[in-house]
């Protein structure tokens, strides 16, 4: 299966880009690949638009689904010099000015725009930095050591989030600063402690990353996506703050969710609606934890 991607991958983007368009098509208009649950998602997320407005986002979705596919397949054989022209990072004086002076970061990132193409970062900041992203190992064990080979192309280290603290801790004691990228935006499970209002919904959130953020006491960046044209993505770093330990709890959090929250409505089309984000409601929170509901959501 790899050796055909890879081939596939060997496509020029012209020709990956015409088969994106057919995948996208068959997924909305024959398929029908999740349309309820997109359709629910943005109808309940931005309220104030019309049903063609709704529409036309959607459209735009299934469009981008097909561009990512094809893009993340090109991660097999795309060469350094095509994806630094692809995937441009600004605001990384942010992350080499932390790292001289021995500060590890933390990035928050969301599933907005190709995230995976992120991975490429080690190529955009200074020589020899430690970069690495979190990640959840994908129960098909062959089809998570192909997404691990096209994530670490470009010199990122990939990291189980069972594992995420062992090793950070591990590198914060040999004195190594690491840039760390969490995508944060995932539905937790019953585990959470914070509920906040994103999107028009009241919704669970992760906060492990803050837990690591404060403890590592490192400069804590949002890596705000734009895509100024087909194939072509920025990815611009902006403080959250340079004092995680002195922020109040859940602030870090929130102001997360926040910047997420105007990025999307900058670019409705290019985030991941298809996911079922709001499956766990407060309702469920409060009868699956009882009376301990009030000191789940009192710490980090």
């Amino acid at each position: 299966m790899t050796k055909i991607l890879y081939l596939f991958s060997l496509l020029p983007f012209r020709v990956l880009y015409i088969l994106s368009d057919i995948l996208s098509f068959v997924a909305y208009h024959i398929v029908g690949y999740r349309r309820r649950v997109v359709h629910e998602n943005l109808t309940s997320s931005f309220p104030e638009k019309s049903e063609k407005e709704i529409r036309r986002i959607e459209r735009g979705f299934y469009r981008f689904l097909g561009d990512y596919f094809v893009e993340t397949l090109k991660l097999f054989s795309i060469s350094e010099k095509e994806m630094k022209k692809r995937m441009r990072f600004e605001g990384m004086e942010l992350i080499d000015e932390a790292v001289a002076e021995g500060r590890s970061v933390t990035v928050y990132l969301g599933h907005l725009g190709n995230w995976e193409w992120v991975s490429s970062l080690p190529q955009s900041v200074a020589p020899g930095t430690t970069c690495a992203q979190i990640y959840h190992p994908l129960e098909n064990k062959s089809f998570d050591a192909m997404m691990g080979r096209i994530r670490t192309r470009f010199g990122a280290v990939n990291i189980p989030m069972a594992e995420a603290m062992k090793r950070l801790i591990g590198w914060k004691k040999e004195g190594v600063p690491s840039v760390t990228g969490f995508i944060a935006d995932q539905a937790p499970g019953m585990n959470i402690h914070l509920f906040l209002d994103f999107l028009n919904h009241e919704t669970g959130v992760y906060t492990g990353p803050e837990r690591i953020a404060k403890f590592m006491d490192s400069r804590v960046l949002y890596a705000h996506i734009s895509r100024p044209r087909r194939g072509y993505y920025v990815m611009r770093a902006v403080k959250i703050t340079d004092t995680p330990k002195k922020e109040d709890i859940f602030e870090i959090s929130r102001r997360y969710f926040a910047m997420l929250e105007q990025n999307i409505r900058e670019y409705p089309s290019l985030w991941l609606w298809s996911h079922r984000r709001w499956k766990r409601t407060r309702a469920m929170f409060d009868a699956y934890h009882g009376d301990k509901a009030a000191d789940m959501l009192s710490h980090l």
